[in-house]
């Protein structure tokens, strides 16, 4: 069989997970390669892009192809890049159909169903797919979607599962998800939040594994039960530092943070963290699913909890103040940059 986007946290343990099952022959890890440590052994590591004509000749023979994407660009929701490679994914999947594959895995995301304040709560995979058109990365994984349903149609006795990930985490992903804006920390666009969920990257690997090893076919959400609000993510946290700002103001300084490097997370995904977009898995439990973290789990053991969190209620208070301190201090000086432009454009 072969794997795609291999190298990244996801893939990995997916590699490790197939290579351990006596049934499978062999096993091929695409990707750039570049993460920390050696494949387990049986594994055949390749450095290919998903459009190189050598990855139709590495399916030869294979009956199962598990497509987790790709590894590059700013992480959006735990699971590896921003960048859909949609021309790689038409080339893999037309050599899958060339090579006689009859099991194909995409790893989609839940935020294909979009965030909307009209959204169901938990949403099931019979709703409606809308992402946010503002998010690339939202749009490019619904058309994923697409292609894959497509190949799907075109194959009749093949089997496509589609898994849609919640937030996945893992304690190698701490300093990620501490910039992502999935933590509590920073500002805050509304009296709104979002309840989201935290799904820990062994369980979600589970659930690839299971969905090649079953030959699961269709849509299927990934996610522990239930999720959490955001006071029950400050509790985990330790109270972190919070500043509510009204609009535009949360956004410019959400856009200012992600070009100066201090959030790894672009501002398109703003919608995400106010409205809902939580999921469920029901039907994923029914196939033989079952996590073994839950989300307050999976969220503690991603190394959420840190110094704050040992502080002292007054502690935290004073260190809330200096941040919000700080922030205003950068909207003031936004500002007035923002002032001076206009002058200098006036008096041209």
């Amino acid at each position: 069989m072969v794997i795609t986007g291999a190298d990244g946290p996801l893939g990995r343990r997916v590699c490790a997970r197939v290579a351990s099952d006596p049934a499978v022959g062999r096993v091929i890890a695409v990707g750039a390669l570049n993460g920390p440590g050696p494949f387990p052994p049986g594994v055949e590591a390749c450095a290919l892009g998903l459009s190189d004509p050598a990855l139709a000749r590495l399916l030869d023979g294979a009956t199962v192809v598990v497509h987790l994407g790709s590894t590059s660009g700013p992480d959006l929701d735990g699971t590896g890049g921003s960048e859909v490679d949609l021309a790689g994914a038409r080339a893999l999947f037309s050599a899958a159909a060339d090579a006689g594959v009859s099991r194909l895995v995409v790893l989609s995301s839940a935020m294909v169903y979009g965030a909307w304040p009209n959204n169901a709560v938990p949403l099931t995979e019979d709703a409606p797919l809308r992402p946010d058109p503002g998010l690339p990365y939202a749009v490019a994984k619904a058309e994923l979607e697409r292609l894959a349903g497509e190949w799907r149609f075109g194959h009749p006795g093949a089997s496509v599962a589609i898994l849609r990930p919640a937030i996945a985490v893992a304690p190698e992903r701490a300093e990620w998800l501490a910039k992502a804006p999935w933590s509590t920390a920073g500002v805050q666009l509304s009296d709104a939040e979002a309840p989201l969920q935290f799904v820990h990257l062994d369980d979600l690997a589970a659930a690839v594994d299971l969905a090649r090893r079953d030959g699961l076919d269709g849509a299927f959400n990934v996610a522990p039960d239930g999720w959490l609000t955001v006071e029950a993510r400050r509790e985990l946290e330790g109270m972190s530092p919070r500043l509510r700002l009204p609009e535009p103001w949360a956004s410019r300084v959400a856009a200012l943070g992600f070009r100066a490097g201090l959030r790894r997370v672009p501002p398109e995904v703003a919608a995400y963290t106010v409205h809902p977009w939580a999921v469920a898995n029901d039907r994923l439990r029914a196939a033989g699913w079952s996590p073994l973290q839950t989300n307050e789990e999976a969220y503690v053991d991603a190394g959420v909890t840190g110094p704050i969190a040992r502080l002292s209620p007054r502690h935290r208070q004073e260190l809330s103040l200096a941040v919000a301190g700080g922030a205003v201090a950068a909207i003031a000086v936004g500002v007035g940059l923002l002032v001076r432009r206009h002058r200098r454009g006036r008096t041209r």
